[in-house]
């Protein structure tokens, strides 16, 4: 341990972030709340992000610039996904007008800003009783997992994965089509096993469950649980159309999936989406680098993300694609997908109402249901899309010791009347955090802001529920992709994007959680998320 004077007392006013110099090479984020002073890791542990560049809360959150994911200034502990990792809390001293950090210096670099979450209380993995088990290996099933330990449950916990490795960065799959599961895997089974006792039975389909016995039917298998939790994710959809089933047309959930289309969108051949989703267009920005004879992107929209996002942000991002070499068919409808000539099983173009795309390989980007197939008949009601129905602590109704989360739970949001489903894998991750407090002993409803991002080129960041949004307020150059939007709904801002301004997202997650984002007169005036106080003291009460 080394004791280092990294700052003037006098440099460090209340609510600041600042990033020190500690040793050769170190780095530590110094924050001050009221007359405390704390010292941590200067990095995010998700993907590396500055925190000096985030947001600071008066309850001693600090919130990535990048991804929303949060951290505790006082402890170093995790508040929010999709952090995987804690960071280190550094001893602090003020003395002589200088601010004093005791550190090891290796803690202070950034290819060691993690340190695994504080497990609370013994992992009992081996327990007497059946525990929690956890359908669903994806986020939100590794979170609960974590938070679980993290908020001192010890009982045995299981997770019972369709897939055949441990729980991933699915994010990746799309923005980036890596490959490789020890590059994307968020810890071995066999950390899961001895560091968090848990026990991740890979490869397993569940095929229903018996209620009234406690236990989850997995073909031959029955495992008993105490307290289940629900977490499957969800199944892509084909478009039931003349050729889906083609060889070269895909669908991306699964590692496998992602392999597939890496092995055959190569240079030189002629690649056809069909849907302008997000992870559509992901995978569009991720293989224009590889000399592709064509691109086309197949829309219902005017343009790509309209829904979501609005007509004129759907226009700027599909002149950035287009200045990349895509062709967009909008407002079109997909006929038929029609074999080569010279091999009956093999796509060979993609046929729309008066015109005909060649094809070597096509995706299919439309979207994805509930994988909730297994409860039917279970005495789980299923909502109309086969989601499942939650209260505010992600309990299934009716249940006391069901919860489901993710992609297939409607949940109530915070600071409306709407129940709601989210595919955000971030929702997923958060969900699975409240949800494993609560099963802990600390009942955690659901409060948390949606946060998702997007690689277009540049990062697109989003937090909030837009749907059903009247007005749109662009603050920025949409010909340069360098703005913010704010999306309101009866004169309430209900969302916010960005394009290369952090950290205006983060920080209007928090004010949208708080219920202090500006309205929208006030934005149209010209205030800035920024120009908002919640970091001091001196601001508003904050509240859960």
């Amino acid at each position: 341990m080394t004791t280092i004077a990294v700052l003037n007392e006098a440099d460090l006013k209340d609510g600041q972030l600042k990033e020190v110099e500690f040793g050769e090479g170190g780095k530590v984020l110094l924050s001050k709340l009221g007359d405390k002073i704390h010292a941590t890791s200067a990095f995010c542990t998700h993907y590396g992000a500055p925190l000096a560049k985030g947001v600071l809360t008066a309850d001693g959150r600090v919130t990535c610039p990048w991804h929303g994911a949060c951290f505790n200034v006082c402890t170093g502990d995790i508040e929010d996904a999709p952090a995987p990792d804690a960071i280190h809390s550094f001893k602090v001293e003020v003395s002589g007008g200088k601010i004093h950090v005791t550190a090891d210096p290796k803690a202070t670099l950034k290819e060691n800003k993690s340190r695994t979450p504080t497990i609370r209380g013994e992992t009992a993995s081996k327990s007497a009783g059946p525990g929690v088990v956890i359908v669903g290996g994806g986020a939100g099933g590794f979170q609960t997992a974590e938070s679980l330990r993290e908020n001192g449950y010890s009982g045995k916990i299981t997770i019972l994965s369709q897939e055949d490795y441990a729980p991933i960065d699915r994010t990746k799959l799309s923005k980036a089509l890596i490959t490789d599961a020890s590059k994307l895997q968020w810890r071995t089974p066999e950390q899961l096993r001895t560091k968090f006792g848990v026990d991740l039975k890979t490869g397993v389909t569940v095929d229903s469950l018996d209620l009234e016995t406690k236990q989850v039917i997995a073909g031959n298998s029955r495992v008993p649980y105490e307290t289940l939790v629900l977490a499957p994710g969800a199944t892509p959809r084909r478009l039931p159309i003349d050729g889906a089933n083609l060889e070269n047309v895909f669908t991306l959930r699964t590692i496998p999936d992602a392999a597939k289309i890496d092995a055959a969108v190569k240079e030189g051949k002629r690649l056809v989406v069909i849907g302008s989703s997000f992870i559509s267009m992901e995978l569009v920005a991720a293989v224009t680098s590889r000399n592709l004879l064509s691109i086309d992107v197949i829309g219902m929209e005017e343009h790509p993300f309209e829904a979501v996002l609005g007509k004129e942000i759907g226009k700027a991002l599909q002149k950035f694609h287009e200045s990349k070499g895509v062709k967009f068919h909008m407002q079109a409808k997909v006929d038929k997908i029609v074999p080569k000539s010279a091999d009956s099983n093999a796509v060979g173009a993609v046929q729309i109402p008066g015109k005909s795309l060649p094809a070597d390989v096509v995706i299919m980007g439309v979207g994805v249901g509930p994988a909730t197939s297994f409860l039917k008949d279970s005495g789980i009601s299923l909502e109309k899309d086969g989601g499942v129905k939650v209260d505010e602590y992600l309990k299934v109704i009716g249940f006391s010791d069901i919860y489901a989360i993710g992609d297939i739970a409607h949940y109530p949001q915070h600071g409306t009347e709407d129940v709601r489903r989210v595919e955000h894998w971030n929702v997923a991750s958060n969900h699975g955090r409240a949800v494993g407090k609560t099963i802990a002993g600390q009942p955690q409803p659901f409060v948390k802001v949606p946060i998702f991002w997007s690689a277009q080129g540049s990062q697109l960041r989003y937090c909030g529920i837009g749907a059903g949004f009247d007005d749109v307020i662009v603050d920025g150059n949409l010909d340069e992709l360098k703005f913010a939007a704010y999306y309101a709904k009866k004169g309430k801002v209900i969302a916010v994007i960005s394009i290369q301004k952090d950290p205006i997202v983060a920080q209007s997650a928090e004010l949208l959680r708080l219920g202090l984002m500006p309205s929208v007169a006030e934005i149209r005036a010209g205030k800035s998320p920024l120009d908002v106080d919640i970091s001091t003291e001196a601001s508003k009460p904050v509240v859960a």
